[in-house]
């Protein structure tokens, strides 16, 4: 991890992508010594894009910027059940197979095909089961992701 002193930091980075619609090339320009622009571009810029677009998620899916409450400790508490709804979706992705396309999904596909379904829940003396219905077609990854997580002791 690199950490800077209390000053202003240039990057000098450029990308270039060629697409369907042409080239696209973007520069960033830099003071910070020590390392390559590949490395600077990896680890400082191309994360800070990423964060920036878990925030959009995180406003976006689970509508978290919404703060409609009149009383600011109902809007806090509101923040509070997003962030652990965006933590719960995040927890899901990274128990996904890192080779499918689940790993990549975004936080919406994510809950409206794995989280929002109609089950019939079962309570059991040791455990609860819950019963798909036979048309659900993501049976088998909603399977894998219940095997993958830990057991909750009681």
């Amino acid at each position: 991890m690199l950490t800077f002193p209390d000053c202003i930091i240039h990057l000098n980075i450029a990308r270039v992508e060629a697409g369907p619609l042409g080239a696209d090339t973007r520069f960033v320009v830099t003071s910070l010594v020590g390392g390559s622009p590949r490395t600077l571009y990896e680890n400082l810029y191309y994360q800070r894009g990423q964060a920036e677009n878990h925030i959009k998620a995180w406003k976006q899916h689970l509508a978290a910027d919404r703060a409609s409450c009149c009383r600011a400790t109902a809007n806090q508490f509101r923040l509070m059940l997003h962030t652990g709804a965006y933590w719960l979706l995040r927890s899901l992705h990274s128990l996904m197979p890192k080779r499918s396309a689940w790993r990549v999904a975004q936080s919406d596909t994510l809950r409206r095909r794995l989280m929002k379904l109609a089950v019939r829940v079962v309570e059991l003396k040791t455990r609860v089961a819950l019963h798909l219905p036979s048309a659900c077609t993501d049976q088998a990854i909603i399977r894998l992701v219940l095997d993958r997580l830990p057991r909750l002791a009681c």
